[in-house]
């Protein structure tokens, strides 16, 4: 039987990721014969971590997912600078930039784009920049030179993320957010009263329920509210959109992103979709968890490895990846009445902790300034341990009481437990990796990614090399 030939329409991080996993599966190509297309000119980098970039952390090489022989050693036909202009589902056939392919079955892993709010004058250019790719990353480090005034436009995940970086590099930012605190979907005004506080510390300075009313390119930016910002640079961290265009005008069924179901099909059986552009009933928006999750279950798929694979769903885990700020936040963080609410609310120190548990387990939390807390709290999430009756030490990250479960222990996690959420490498994996060879931290982050997503595993991968090496 011929392989099947497989387009990816993408070539970020959820398509990288993709390809990743189907020639894991399938590594002479004897099933799958495939094919990428990529806009940028690139090998495909990790946008996690392109704050680190920016702060001046990594280089845009160190950030790469693929070298640029990956796709010959892959047995991938690669197309960089390549765009798909539109979709034949009469005839399975894309139509690209560099012509016609044919496929058995395609998959949409077009992402999503920055969203520039309507504001007078904000315009893409020289003083206008998103934060997105690593050409943005370098025209931003161009003009933010140091004691430049910046203004980041977006207190979310990415604007944070920014903002911190640029700080960091010297430059005067102020943080312009429409709501009363920073990361609301993530976090509850007591946790971004701390981190805001944290982050001015650093130099960061925040306009709350403020919005900007009009750009002037070289001046700065008026707010609604009449006050005036300077900033040679204004940086748009104000969300993004999924890319759809190309679903939409092939008919297929759109709706905040391309829908999918549990095996990630569109509504036509041979398209399929995921990461940003992808819309699941039970995948979080805009994290790279899910991505990694959707690409092993369609790689299952695609190659045969697994007819029964099946996406449920992701649950949300956080991570600020801010130099001198440790922020995780996981599960309802904005937790009802019905739940028992633990708090520890510490702006002096830095610290803000909270505890959401129904049934004795934990279904959310918030740490921040708490990394000792952060792994075990995870652990007990994610395996559904119940909570010892000491709760408090549990938040604050000391040793757990007698007959308690040890939840980061390396001994007594299974082989199920997920280490790295940023690239979905489990305790079972990093014990693979070990037996084959990569017998240290840095010869396990190389053969399994762990710690090179956000970076927030280190110490537990560090904890299970320990423990191997102990055997």
């Amino acid at each position: 039987m011929s392989a099947r030939r497989v387009v990816v329409a993408g070539y970020g991080m959820a398509g990288a990721r993709l390809a990743d996993e189907i020639r894991r599966r399938d590594p002479s190509a004897e099933r799958v014969r495939l094919t990428i297309v990529g806009a940028e000119p690139h090998p495909a980098y990790n946008r996690v971590l392109l704050s680190s970039v920016l702060a001046g952390g990594l280089s845009a090489a160190t950030v790469r997912l693929h070298d640029e022989d990956w796709a010959a050693r892959a047995h991938v036909d690669l197309r960089l600078r390549t765009s798909v202009t539109g979709l034949d589902r009469a005839n399975r056939c894309v139509e690209t930039t560099d012509g016609a392919l044919e496929y058995d079955a395609l998959v949409l892993a077009t992402g999503a784009a920055p969203w520039l709010p309507p504001v007078e004058g904000l315009e893409p250019g020289p003083g206008v920049a998103t934060f997105r790719t690593l050409d943005d990353c370098t025209r931003i480090l161009d003009a933010a030179r140091p004691g430049a005034p910046v203004v980041v436009l977006g207190g979310g995940l990415l604007g944070l993320e920014a903002a911190r970086g640029l700080a960091g590099r010297g430059a005067n930012v102020t943080v312009v957010h429409p709501h009363g605190h920073p990361m609301e979907r993530q976090l509850d005004a007591g946790a971004g009263r701390v981190l805001a506080r944290r982050l001015a510390e650093l130099g960061v300075t925040f306009r709350f329920d403020a919005t900007a009313a009009r750009h002037l390119p070289g001046d700065g930016v008026k707010l609604d509210d009449g006050s005036f910002v300077p900033a040679d640079l204004v940086v748009v961290a104000a969300g993004v959109r999924p890319e759809t265009s190309l679903a939409e005008a092939a008919g297929l069924e759109v709706d905040r992103g391309v829908l999918v179901d549990d095996l990630l099909r569109t509504s036509d059986g041979r398209i399929h979709a995921l990461g940003d552009c992808a819309r699941h009933a039970h995948a979080p928006a805009g994290l790279v968890q899910p991505a990694w999750e959707q690409a092993a279950v369609l790689a299952d798929l695609l190659t045969g490895a697994d007819t029964a694979a099946r996406y449920r769903g992701t649950t949300v885990v956080t991570r600020l990846k801010a130099r001198g700020v440790d922020l995780t936040a996981l599960g309802e963080t904005h937790a009802n009445g019905d739940a028992d609410v633990l708090t520890i609310d510490d702006p002096s120190g830095g610290r803000y902790g909270k505890l959401v548990v129904r049934d004795n387990r934990v279904t959310g939390a918030i740490l921040l300034g708490l990394p000792d807390a952060a792994a075990t709290v995870t652990q007990f999430h994610d395996r559904g341990i119940p909570l010892p009756e000491d709760r408090l030490a549990v938040l604050l990250g000391r040793a757990l009481p007698a007959g308690a479960p040890a939840a980061a222990s390396p001994a007594d996690l299974p082989a199920s437990a997920l280490i790295c959420r940023c690239n979905a490498v489990t305790k079972g994996r990093l014990v693979d990796a070990w037996r084959g060879g990569a017998t240290d931290v840095a010869a396990l982050a190389r053969t399994t990614r762990a710690t090179t997503g956000c970076g927030g595993c280190h110490d537990t991968v560090s904890a299970v090399a320990g423990w191997l090496a102990a055997q």
